[in-house]
């Protein structure tokens, strides 16, 4: 499992840098996925300054989501003219098989990597146990090109990734374990995995991304990026233009914007804000979340609106 100095040092090279939405799914009024509007709504995040997508994140449902909804939507995504280059999916689930067959099929495509939670069910495991677990994930998928990166969830999933394990599966296989995304929302956690050798690191949340970039972050993976995509770009590219006042003027914004919107349940309500600037479909969720009332969701847009002079999606 050794890796070339050389390519160690290319694993952050080779990361995305900037901002990448963990993309909502949408539902037609039967629940099924609405496939015309997430490919559109795709095309709109990575127009509207994301660097990449993660499908079938917490943000998007994915665990609302069956397997082989998911591996339609990766094909009809690609086949719409997506680079895979630029998809992280999400493919973690609670046991190796189902887990191996997505993730497969994320390496297949040829996406930039997989995204993958701890097995969650199980509830207090060993450090041992997961760490195993990740061993025979990497051999039972059984591919040269696969990258994962771990995602860290507790306060959802129930089951974390320890910083000693993180530690453990980089060095034991650095060529498969390239990065994490800590949606942990403590800076502490961030912070520390943000030290290990060659680790790519994206913080869950825009809150803390001028502290993760200047400790060599190449960005974050951000659920109000489905809505704000270019403000948390334009964060980014001043800072890394070489402007970090400006980087800082402009994360004050961001921050408030992202603070606004966790008043509020994320998903339905960023979903709400959707159908009323545009298609009607877009405020269905799968049980078991509840969609916004649609006063709740005028409301919710007319604050957006005076505070912040966003009255629906930039073109």
């Amino acid at each position: 499992m050794d890796q070339p100095v050389h390519d160690k040092l290319a694993t952050l090279s080779n990361a995305l840098k900037g901002v990448i939405a963990p993309a909502l799914t949408p539902f037609n009024d039967d629940l099924s996925v609405a496939e015309d509007l997430y490919l559109a709504h795709a095309k709109w995040l990575l127009k509207d300054g994301c660097v990449g997508l993660a499908p079938f994140g917490t943000t998007g449902e994915a665990l609302s989501v069956g397997i082989d909804e998911r591996n339609r939507m990766l094909d009809l995504l690609v086949d719409d003219g997506i680079d895979p280059a630029k998809l992280i999916p999400g493919t973690g689930l609670t046991n190796l098989p189902d887990t191996v067959k997505l993730t497969r099929k994320a390496v297949d495509l040829g996406c930039a990597g997989a995204m993958i939670l701890p097995p969650f069910y199980f509830k207090n495991v060993a450090d041992e146990g997961l760490y195993i677990y990740f061993k025979k994930l990497i051999e039972m998928v059984d591919r040269d090109a696969l990258r994962i990166y771990l995602y860290h969830i507790p306060q959802v999933a129930g089951v974390g990734f320890p910083i000693e394990v993180v530690q453990r599966l980089r060095e034991d296989f650095p060529r498969q374990i390239v990065g994490i995304k800590d949606s942990s929302g403590v800076w502490e956690n961030t912070e520390a995995l943000l030290h290990i050798d060659g680790l790519i690191v994206y913080p869950g949340a825009e809150l803390p991304l001028i502290e993760a970039l200047d400790l060599g972050g190449p960005g974050c993976i951000s659920a109000t990026a489905n809505l704000n995509a270019a403000g948390i770009a334009g964060v980014i590219r001043a800072y890394h233009a070489g402007d970090r006042d400006k980087a800082v003027e402009l994360h004050e914004d961001v921050k408030k914007f992202r603070l606004t919107m966790q008043e509020y349940a994320p998903i339905p309500a960023q979903k709400r804000l959707l159908a009323g600037w545009g298609d009607k479909r877009w405020a269905n969720v799968r049980p078991p979340f509840l969609a916004m009332p649609e006063a709740d969701g005028q409301a919710l847009a007319a604050r957006l609106k005076d505070e912040f002079g966003i009255d629906g999606l930039r073109g």
